[in-house]
């Protein structure tokens, strides 16, 4: 079966965890840095259920929100 123009391999990404996560706690956020052009995206997923839901933003909404929730 042909393969669709919209269907590729996605490659892995490098995943970090958050400096707020801790290894026994609730909060455990990983993030991964796919560099693009003209735009980079940051990826978000919960470490815990590392194949589930991801969201993606936009290298300029990512930094907005790290720079608001960082004071």
């Amino acid at each position: 079966m042909p393969s669709s123009s919209c269907s590729r391999e996605i490659p892995e990404r490098e995943w970090f965890k958050s400096s707020y996560s801790s290894n026994d706690g609730p909060e455990c956020v990983e993030v991964a840095i796919a560099p693009a052009l003209p735009h980079t995206t940051v990826h978000v997923r919960d470490s815990k259920d590392q194949d589930g839901a991801r969201l993606a933003f936009a290298d300029r909404a990512w930094s907005a929100f790290v720079a608001a929730y960082s004071a």
